[in-house]
């Protein structure tokens, strides 16, 4: 008898198509269902796996994981609806449009003792971010003192006007929420968690109604200081993050992605020396990506086990995404521009 963990994927577009990759690599996983909104029709390919336009045809279905690859407007209704079928979700980032969203997830989720919620906040997985985590957290080099990081792209999508991302009431926000939410997520994990924030946030490059560059300041409550810059004017795509300690610095350079545009990914490790500014330095450079596969384990391994979700939580999914609306918020222009808000709503 197949003992595997049934898996079915709403949204098979480049996102889905590759999660169904490590999917099916994995020996506890099978697909057994999807659904996009481009199938031509309904029905079963020949691969066994069955296909429909839309999600509420794909719930029909018996199946034990739902993966959920959909875009910001109708993520979190899915995420709602397949937590209320009772089965496990796995969910892209970002957890929606706004906070008010993800509260509404987090209550669902809380009405469904025993179901696992995970969220796909991958750059953890890399190994240049595991290792630099690992120094700092050892405190080998000392405590933080502050971080500076950068992510940017050339722009938005390759599609112009007629992509989602583009599109506030689809989207919720641009580059920060799209890209940038990354580089949050990684600043609260070295940093802790930020409740100074300074910032300021622009559309006037590319002029859709989301955000194409937002620049912050910011102070946790371990009394780190961090900048980001999150950017889709990026004309050479960038990742970088640095990490200053009291005796030393780890910097990441570079990540291995899908789009291969981001240059080598490496982690340089820093001592400090004796204040000459030439200290000894050692750089490694890493050429696998296996966040990906890594998430779909610890998953895996949470729904054998009835383990916590230690990354992408739904706690972490709403405090990242609080960050970035309190760097929205933080630009008066901004916020009231657009009406936005970084409280959590309460939800019944």
């Amino acid at each position: 008898m197949d003992t595997r963990l049934r898996v079915a994927i709403a949204g098979y577009g480049i996102v889905g198509k590759r999660r169904r990759q490590f999917i099916d690599r994995h020996p506890r996983l099978r697909t057994v269902a999807v659904c996009d909104r481009t199938f031509e029709a309904d029905g079963q390919h020949t691969d066994g796996v069955w296909a429909h336009r839309h999600y509420m045809q794909l719930l029909e279905h018996d199946f034990d994981i739902l993966f959920v690859c959909m875009t910001n407007d109708i993520a979190p209704e899915v995420t709602i609806a397949g937590l209320d079928k009772g089965v496990h979700v796995f969910c892209e980032k970002p957890p929606g449009r706004d906070l008010a969203d993800i509260a509404q997830v987090i209550a669902c989720e809380q009405r469904s003792p025993g179901l696992k919620l995970k969220y796909g906040f991958n750059h953890r997985y890399h190994e240049s971010v595991l290792d630099a985590l690992r120094i700092v957290q050892s405190e080998e080099l000392g405590k933080v003192i502050n971080i500076r990081g950068v992510y940017g792209k050339s722009q938005f999508i390759s599609f112009g006007n007629t992509d989602w991302r583009v599109h506030r009431e689809l989207a919720g926000g641009g580059i920060l929420l799209d890209q940038g939410i990354h580089m949050v997520d990684l600043m609260r994990l070295f940093g802790g968690e930020y409740n100074e924030v300074h910032s300021i946030v622009s559309n006037e490059f590319w002029q859709y109604d989301v955000e194409d560059n937002a620049y912050a300041l910011m102070r946790s409550d371990r009394g780190v200081v961090a900048m980001l810059h999150s950017t889709a004017t990026q004309w050479r795509h960038r990742f970088s993050l640095d990490v200053t300690m009291s005796r030393g610095a780890v910097g990441l350079s570079g990540i291995l992605s899908g789009s291969k545009s981001y240059g080598a990914e490496t982690l340089t490790v820093v001592w400090a020396g004796d204040g000459t500014g030439d200290p000894r330095e050692q750089t490694t450079r890493y050429n696998r990506d296996p966040s990906w596969e890594s998430e779909i384990v610890e998953f895996v391994e949470a729904i054998d086990h009835d383990t916590p979700i230690t990354n992408g939580c739904s706690r972490d999914a709403l405090l990242t995404t609080q960050l970035v609306y309190r760097i929205y918020c933080s630009d008066r222009k901004w916020r009231d521009r657009w009406g936005l808000s970084d409280e959590i709503p309460k939800v019944e």
